[in-house]
Parts: C-alpha cells; sequence; structure tokens
C-alpha cells in the first residue's frame, strides 16, 4: 500500500471556484455529448424545444450555484430566467440518467493519469460525515456521538481525495451498516482491495461482508488523546470531506431523495476536478 501522494502539476492561484465555472459548464457538455451519441437521450423530447447554445450553459451554471451556493431552485429559476421546474426537471433526469457519476469517474481516471498513477486505485479509504438535515430531507436520525439530526454521507475515496463512490443513511445508522452499500458500488466498479477507516469499522459482521465482495476492511486508530493522527493515506478522506463543505448544499441537506444528495457530493468533485484540469501545467499533461 503506497503512502505517497504526488498530485500533478497546476498553475497556482487562489480557491475561487468562480473563476472556473466555465471549465465544469464545458465538462457537462462533453458528457452530455457523449452520452446523446450513446443513444442516452440526455434531453426528454417534448413539445417544447430542448434548451441549446448559450441557454443550456446557462441551466448548467444555475445547478452549479444550487450546489455552490445552496440557492433554491425558485431563486436560481428568477435569476437565470430559465423556469425553476425546467432546471430541477434537467438536474433530476441527468441524475436519473447518471450524468454525474459517469463524469466523475471520467475526470477522476484523467487526474490519476496526469499525476503519473494508474487510472483506478489499489486501495480506498472510508469513512463518513454526518450533516444536519431540515425536516423535509428524505430521511432523519440522531447521531448519538455528535449530537447533530440528520443525515450522513458515507464514501470510499482513493489516494487523492476522489470519490469513488458515494452513499447516505440517516445519521443513527451506525457505519458498519451505512457503509456496505459503498463497498457494493465498489465492487460494481471492479474494484477489489483493501478498505481503510478509523476504529468505527471494526466488527466480524462487517469483516464477513467485505470477505464475501472481496474488499478486505482495515479498521486503524487515527487518533490517540483527542489528536488526529494521519496513518498512511487515511487522511486523505478527511480533506475530501472538507473540500465538500465549501458547497453549501451539503452542510444543511434538504434533499427530499438520497439520489439527489449524492448527485449533489457528485457535482462538487465534478467542479473541482474540472477547475484542476484547466489549470493543468503543460510538464504534467505531456506524455
Amino acid at each position: 500500500m503506497g503512502t505517497a501522494v504526488r498530485p500533478a502539476s497546476t498553475t497556482p492561484a487562489a480557491w475561487d471556484a468562480f473563476t472556473d465555472v466555465d471549465a465544469f459548464v464545458d465538462e457537462v457538455l462533453t458528457e452530455l455529448a457523449a452520452m446523446a451519441a450513446d443513444g442516452r437521450r440526455p434531453t426528454r423530447p417534448g413539445p417544447k424545444p430542448p434548451l441549446t447554445g448559450a441557454a443550456l450553459r446557462k441551466a448548467i451554471m444555475a445547478v452549479w450555484c444550487v450546489c455552490y451556493c445552496g440557492m433554491q431552485w425558485r431563486a436560481i429559476g428568477q435569476l437565470s430566467g430559465i423556469p425553476f421546474g425546467t432546471l430541477f426537471a434537467l438536474f433530476a433526469r441527468w441524475t436519473r440518467l447518471g450524468l454525474w457519476r459517469r463524469l466523475l469517474d471520467r475526470l477522476r481516471r484523467t487526474w490519476r493519469v496526469a499525476c503519473g498513477d494508474t487510472p483506478e486505485p489499489s486501495t480506498v479509504v472510508i469513512d463518513s460525515r454526518t450533516c444536519r438535515s431540515a425536516p423535509s430531507c428524505f430521511a432523519r436520525g440522531v447521531d448519538g456521538g455528535k449530537k447533530i439530526r440528520g443525515v450522513k454521507v458515507h464514501i470510499a475515496v482513493e489516494k487523492y481525495g476522489l470519490p469513488l463512490a458515494v452513499d447516505a443513511s440517516p445519521a443513527n445508522v451506525h457505519d458498519t451498516k451505512g457503509i456496505v452499500p459503498v463497498l457494493r458500488q465498489l465492487v460494481g466498479k471492479g474494484f477489489q482491495g483493501p478498505a481503510i477507516g478509523d476504529l468505527g469499522y471494526r466488527g466480524e459482521r462487517l469483516a464477513k461482508v467485505g470477505e464475501d465482495l472481496g474488499i478486505t476492511v482495515k479498521a486503524i486508530a487515527r487518533g490517540r488523546n483527542g489528536t488526529f493522527i494521519p496513518v498512511g493515506i487515511s487522511w486523505a478522506v478527511e480533506r475530501s470531506f472538507a473540500w465538500a463543505a465549501r458547497y453549501r448544499r451539503l452542510n444543511i441537506i434538504v434533499e427530499r431523495t438520497k439520489e439527489h444528495l449524492v448527485a449533489f457530493v457528485e457535482i462538487a468533485f465534478v467542479s473541482i476536478l474540472a477547475r484542476r484540469l484547466k489549470r493543468l501545467t503543460a510538464h504534467a499533461v505531456s506524455p
């Protein structure tokens, strides 16, 4: 298990997502074109003509603003001049067709290759983050340890902090149970290897589930006397949660379906990766 993390070189710049929002829009348009070529029909046929050109770019940027700024759909509809029902219908359809997951997987592989690594990881890190949720959220529970009423976001990332699988559950679901759908998603993507987690992932039941799936769950101590200790690449998932916290839609959960919450997590990391790939230096992209 390698612990070194050597990201590709990018041009120095302050962290300002708004400066590179066009990179996100361009990547989404590219993926929409690829889905149309595959016969996925990302735009629903109907009596009204589909959004194209500048209107489609504005709609994609509006979806990004909902995630990054935490805006309401009605508010972004007023600001963009596009009916909020149209925007939400586009977001829901693209989520149902797997646009965000497909785009994130492609960008993740591209970034890993730019870092001089293999397209797919050999080791992942698993963890969960408890978020407060609104009463209208798809599910709620109380995390007894953190005293938070809301939901848990379960995630598996590779050493660069990029997610391979994401799931969500009520906050009162124990980590050993909530991580099982994530492990199944990993197997669906062909991953076979160790999954590193904190001591919350101890237990024979989870170990048996992982063994049946071909994944070795390794629970390690990442703290002592209240102090966090970065062991191997286990710290990468904590950084991933810090990145996601910059996107306000992921701080207080209001989504009515789990699929939409997972989609916003994927949108956040697509935005991060699109910005990085745009700023890759010539040395990083050269063969």
